[in-house]
């Protein structure tokens, strides 16, 4: 298969186009130029001391750790099967996947309190054999899943769509089973897209602040995550939300930052 043809460098001072796009480069960068300023690095070291930043961050990565980890092992069905399969109602199960991608996170808190709060349609039941979800630690893993599961599923559906099938038919008829064939051919295949799509997961997770104040609250040391201290800390202690928001835009830029590295060893090993 031929190569794409590249396109001729041009100089970026003759280049117009550089001069259109700074506009809205400026307008992205500057926010976050800002808050590096607002919070030296000795600042930031001294925060991190504060039990308030600690117990905020410990809750945010075992949460995130947690939702993580959940999303793979059920999200990795769902995005095989609509990678590889066709069936009456995939546009339909698409959609539903893509759905909290758009959802206002407001009303994904609602929908998870009116599904597994005390007079939800699963917490009633829960509730009758001791089990509580709403305003826990397990609730926010649930809202984190929530709004998170579409990016995983969407980054490995894409890994898994993107396997000739004739590798898996081969090791087929070698006498591999449908299990073996799936650990020993199609992970190690699709494996980009899938940690791709968790780290992506991974830095939603993070920073979901809308669906985890209503369906789990804001309740420090056990249900508030750096988003919810932030928004507390905007009252209380500046200092104290302008380092958790700098941690938080540390590790989304990494997480961003390893998923394109991913991605253009993909593209450069094609």
């Amino acid at each position: 298969m031929s190569e794409r043809p590249r396109a001729a460098p041009v100089a970026w001072r003759r280049d117009p186009w550089w001069a259109l796009s700074l506009p809205l480069l400026v307008f992205l960068a500057l926010p976050l130029v800002a808050l590096l300023v607002r919070t030296p690095p000795a600042r930031l070291v001294a925060n991190l001391t504060d039990p308030g930043v600690l117990q905020a961050v410990t809750l945010s990565l075992a949460t995130t750790v947690a939702t993580t980890a959940a999303i793979v092992l059920v999200g990795t069905p769902v995005a095989f099967t609509l990678a590889r399969r066709r069936f009456p109602g995939r546009r339909l199960v698409d959609t539903l996947v893509d759905l909290p991608l758009v959802l206002p996170p407001a009303v994904a808190g609602v929908a998870l309190l009116m599904a597994f709060g005390r007079r939800g349609i699963l917490g009633g039941w829960l509730g009758s054999l001791g089990i509580e979800i709403a305003f826990t630690p397990i609730a926010v893993v649930l809202a984190q899943t929530f709004v998170a599961a579409p990016f995983y599923v969407k980054a490995a559906s894409v890994g898994f769509a993107g396997i000739e099938p004739e590798l898996e038919q081969a090791a087929a008829l070698d006498g591999a089973s449908v299990w073996q064939v799936f650990r020993h051919v199609t992970l190690p295949l699709a494996w980009t897209g899938l940690l791709s799509g968790a780290m992506m997961a991974w830095a939603r997770a993070l920073g979901e602040f809308g669906a985890t104040i209503i369906f789990a609250g804001n309740y420090p040391g056990r249900t508030q995550t750096m988003p919810l201290a932030i928004y507390v800390g905007f009252e209380l202690d500046l200092d104290a939300a302008l380092t958790l928001a700098v941690i938080l835009v540390g590790c989304s830029f990494i997480a961003l930052m390893v998923v394109k590295g991913f991605l253009r060893r993909d593209v450069e090993m094609t």
